[in-house]
């Protein structure tokens, strides 16, 4: 459904840029048809841009501080500003109108599978960078598309369950390894409330607003509801996944998050008690799946030896 709507807004943006440059001809005086073309992107591009920096001033106007080890001068704002436009313009015009994963070519003893579960109004075309180093090494993995777009997250807990079991049956393995963007580490979390741990090794998270997020508040959809941070504090529905979890399940989870993330806000939301938190600076949000730093530590991860991630029946957690 999302693809089909990008393609929707892909057409919409086409016919804005064509009216632009017809009206910059007839209009204003531009005499080359290529000028007047490039002047109508230039507009859109400037368009696009203002949405991200408005998230950007959003999100540090309501962030929490950054530690002084990731503060950044001029060049690194500039950087991240334009790192996150890049994404951003990647994965809405490109990356998610065509949501197709690379195929592994799996080896025996090549690691666990892994399911990727895409954040709030994105698909499986989110994960084509993540995909594509995953297919190289030779680890077996898909996505799940949760539908429709702004359902209860509990809704999405059972196509995570089909997908687990589709991929393990798959792949003839006994548990996976879920790696989840921003919503969808809520998801992996309300799907392991529901399921138990027997068939997952790890959940690793990247971006999750794990306590709620102030720009939910003015998003769409009843996951957005409950993503959403009303006086300072999260949701009802997030403060009850929070209740249910035990140390033993939450030692399953890595929290990968970023002290600049700017639809994260308060960015410390990502950061999970119990969990392993590993903090980066200098990355957006739409950004974190195809950073090469949080990447590499993607793929450390996802290879760590699985008997350091038992689940918590085993005697490790006794």
């Amino acid at each position: 459904m999302i693809a089909r709507i990008l393609r929707w807004l892909m057409l919409l943006q086409v016919l804005a840029v064509l009216a632009v440059a017809y009206l910059a001809m007839h209009a204003w005086g531009v005499a080359s048809p290529v000028l007047a073309l490039l002047l109508a992107g230039a507009m859109l591009l400037a368009v696009r841009a203002l949405v991200v920096a408005r998230n950007f001033r959003e999100s540090r106007h309501l962030g929490s501080p950054v530690p002084p080890e990731h503060q950044l001068g001029v060049r690194g704002a500039a950087r991240l500003f334009l790192g996150e436009l890049r994404a951003t313009l990647w994965t809405s015009s490109w990356g998610m109108l065509r949501p197709r994963l690379h195929a592994a070519d799996t080896v025996a003893g090549q690691g666990l599978p892994v399911l990727l579960i895409h954040g709030y109004v994105c698909n499986r075309g989110y994960w084509a960078q993540l995909s594509r180093q995953l297919a190289r090494a030779g680890i077996a993995h898909d996505g799940v598309d949760l539908e429709p777009i702004g359902a209860d997250i509990e809704e999405f807990v059972p196509q995570v369950e089909q997908a687990i079991a589709a991929l393990c049956a798959r792949t003839g393995s006994d548990r996976a390894i879920i790696v989840a963007h921003s919503m969808g580490g809520l998801v992996a979390r309300a799907w392991l409330r529901h399921y138990g741990a027997a068939r997952v090794a790890r959940i690793v998270t990247i971006g999750t607003p794990h306590h709620g997020t102030v720009l939910a508040n003015v998003a769409a959809g009843a996951n957005a509801r409950q993503m959403s941070r009303i006086h300072g504090a999260p949701s009802g529905w997030l403060a009850q996944l929070a209740a249910s979890e035990t140390p033993e399940t939450r030692a399953l989870i890595t929290s990968i998050y970023s002290h600049h993330d700017n639809i994260v806000a308060p960015q410390s939301s990502a950061h999970l008690p119990g969990a392993r938190n590993l903090a980066f600076g200098g990355i957006g949000h739409v950004a974190l799946a195809s950073d090469a730093r949080v990447l590499r530590q993607l793929l450390a991860e996802i290879t760590i030896k699985t008997e350091v991630a038992q689940p918590p029946s085993s005697p490790r957690f006794a």
